[in-house]
């Protein structure tokens, strides 16, 4: 039969297919908004909730509230507005900004740490050199006691 030769198809056609599959915006609104209100910053999810409907809230054009707030976060909501979305990016980025500031100031205090520790090191092994320099103690430079 003419047209009926699987082999050059291989196994599974589709599979060939390099297509990216996009993230629904439902699923995508619940990530950027686990990331942008993470509760081990804001204790419990009530706590998440609150901070969500009052930094989205003014952003958007309708009423938006902690049932709304809970539907994203739990990925049960039908849809996102797009004033939603950009709302919900723009939490994300600040929190970014925050936690990024916090990380430099924590890290500002470990470099702080470890140049005392330097100091210390430095200065028990510089006397530890002098000594060794010097040799033994009560002797002057010309070597008479």
């Amino acid at each position: 039969m003419l047209g009926s030769d699987d082999k050059s198809l291989g196994k599974s056609p589709k599979a060939k297919r390099t297509k990216a599959r996009a993230m629904s915006p439902v699923v995508e609104a619940q990530t950027d908004m686990r990331l942008a209100f993470p509760p081990a910053r804001y204790g419990k999810l009530e706590n998440v909730y609150y901070h969500a409907v009052r930094f989205i809230a003014p952003r958007v054009d309708k009423h938006f509230t902690l049932r709304r707030a809970r539907a994203i976060w739990e990925g049960t909501a039908r849809r996102i507005d797009s004033d939603e979305m950009d709302a919900i990016k723009l939490a994300k980025i600040e929190e970014t900004r925050r936690e990024q500031k916090e990380l430099r100031a924590r890290l500002a205090k470990v470099d702080e740490m470890l140049a005392a520790v330097d100091k210390a090191l430095a200065c028990s092994s510089m006397a530890e050199e002098v000594a060794q320099i010097r040799g033994p103690r009560g002797m002057d430079r010309a070597g008479t006691p």
